[in-house]
């Protein structure tokens, strides 16, 4: 008997699998390939003799340029944050700095752009990877006050764009910053 129960479990066990089969993998499309157009296609396909229509749907993807850096500006509304050295975080004073930017922002239609910088110690590596973290605190900070991330760009100029030239913390402190810049839309 038990052999004989064992057989049909073994036999319900292959035709559930035979049933159910695998799970389908999602079809995947490798990043940076964007398909032509949108489309929708309807094509037949043949199952037991019946007639089964298979849509497949097409979406554009749109990536948005990015604007040139040197098409933003300065604007008096908006001011940059500073950094300690070697650091990322937002401090408070720089906090408010934010949330008086943000409060602008939201009520002008432009588009932002925030520059890392950072001063002359480390390598040019080093520099240009802490700018962008620096760039991305204070666009982090901006979005957490409801500015919009598709205004937002950024880009990290490292030790390259000194605003200050002098070899002592006072100067070095002046160019450890997120210098935001803004864009009129269109």
């Amino acid at each position: 008997m038990t052999t004989s129960l064992r057989a049909t479990t073994i036999c319900a066990l292959i035709f559930t699998s035979l049933l159910v089969g695998c799970a389908r993998r999602p079809a995947l499309t490798a990043i940076g390939e964007a398909p032509a157009a949108a489309a929708t296609a309807e094509r037949p396909a043949e199952s037991d003799g019946r007639q089964l229509v298979v849509v497949e749907r097409r979406e554009e993807i749109v990536a948005a340029q990015r604007p040139e850096p040197a098409t933003f500006a300065e604007n008096a509304n908006v001011k940059a944050v500073y950094f300690d050295f070697d650091r990322y975080d937002i401090r408070p004073g720089d906090a408010t700095t934010l949330e008086a930017d943000a409060a602008w922002l939201k009520k002008n239609d432009v588009l932002i752009l925030i520059e890392g910088q950072c001063d002359e110690r480390g390598t040019v590596e080093y520099n240009l990877a802490l700018g962008d973290q620096r760039a991305r605190a204070a666009v982090n900070y901006l979005l957490s006050l409801g500015v919009r991330a598709d205004r937002i760009s950024t880009v990290s100029y490292g030790k390259e764009r000194p605003v200050c030239s002098e070899h002592n913390e006072a100067c070095w402190a002046l160019n450890r910053r997120a210098h935001v810049l803004v864009k009129p839309r269109g």
